[in-house]
């Protein structure tokens, strides 16, 4: 009986993503207690990928001093469309070569535990409801911002699908019918406006123009190792230029937010994402502003619109809750 019970006792949650793969041990009360990060390489193709995941995850587990016989299961969120019922990766379109890949079933092989695939959005939205908000509100909406810009949505306390289990893709909103092109082929998407890769495109493409920024000084004129967290210090510096971007960003963040209030009518909306952690000061007052001013009268009311504090390791939560869930059935 005691083998039984530790083996559920702990479940390992993965990130997926484009450049790294995040995984984490969790006990039965959703504490952390060993992780492991790769880098992605996903130019090696699929099946290396697949490799590297799952060593990431015998390398989490090692970590928690663990072996796979005391885990229950691994959830994992991998980025684009899932069939979750099959556990197959339909797209990921910042994945070299990832199309209808059934990830369950390779990853299953090399661990030999049951493995459950979700999108990556909606997991982390999953890990916020709840380990940072107890699973109190019933109807959360999770937006993410970062190289790209994703969502989630929970309504009556479960995660949302739709029809055919893509709901939640709110970087795909457009609001802008004649805005700059995005990745998936429309114009004007949330996402190409207000993404990392919107923001990093909208500065350099100023500088080319001839804009003063710290930026430049700080990194040299290519502006090669730009990250988030360089935007905050340019603008705590003083860099009128880059604040002026940002805010724009965040404007678009507050519109799309206020479209999604007008529309589900949640309790919450949960910002994260890198570019949130990284610029939350500079832009959440923006966004819920904005928000306000875009709502229609009284859908506000008792909606809070927060930034989350899981950072990266939503997801990594996230898949943990979900492992739990679906190996305890």
């Amino acid at each position: 009986m005691a083998e039984s019970t530790t083996k559920t006792e702990h479940v390992i949650g993965v990130d997926l993503g484009g450049t790294k793969i995040l995984a984490g041990v969790f006990n039965h009360s959703l504490e952390c207690i060993g992780s492991a990060k790769l880098s992605t390489k996903s130019q090696r193709g699929v099946d290396k990928v697949v490799e590297r995941i799952a060593r990431c995850v015998l390398d989490a587990a090692d970590e928690a001093d663990l072996t796979m016989k005391q885990v229950a299961g691994v959830g994992i969120g991998a980025p684009g469309a899932v069939d979750f019922g099959a556990g197959t990766v339909l797209f990921a379109p910042n994945m070299e070569g990832w199309k209808d890949v059934p990830l369950k079933k390779d990853l299953e092989k090399q661990l030999g535990v049951p493995v459950f695939v979700e999108n990556d959005c909606n997991i982390a939205v999953l890990g916020v409801h709840v380990a940072e908000l107890k699973s109190k509100p019933k109807n959360v909406i999770g937006i993410f911002v970062g190289t790209g810009i994703g969502g989630g949505i929970i309504i009556n306390g479960e995660l949302y699908g739709g029809a055919n289990h893509t709901a939640g893709e709110v970087g795909h909103m457009v609001l802008e019918i004649s805005g700059p092109k995005c990745a998936c082929g429309n114009k004007g998407c949330f996402e190409a406006l207000a993404s990392r890769t919107a923001i990093f495109q909208q500065i350099k493409a100023g500088i080319k123009d001839g804009q003063k920024t710290i930026l430049t000084e700080m990194l040299g004129n290519d502006l090669e190792d730009l990250r988030s967290g360089d935007l905050r210090k340019a603008i705590r510096r003083g860099d009128k230029f880059v604040d002026r971007i940002v805010e724009g960003a965040a404007e678009y963040i507050g519109i799309a937010t206020a479209n999604l209030i007008n529309i589900l009518n949640p309790e919450v909306v949960v910002l994260g994402g890198g570019v949130i952690e990284a610029l939350a000061d500079e832009m959440m007052s923006v966004i819920i502003e904005t928000a306000q001013d875009y709502a229609m009268t009284g859908t506000m009311k008792g909606v809070d619109i927060i930034a989350s504090k899981l950072g990266d390791s939503a997801g990594i939560t996230g898949g943990a809750v979900l492992a739990k869930r679906e190996a305890a059935k």
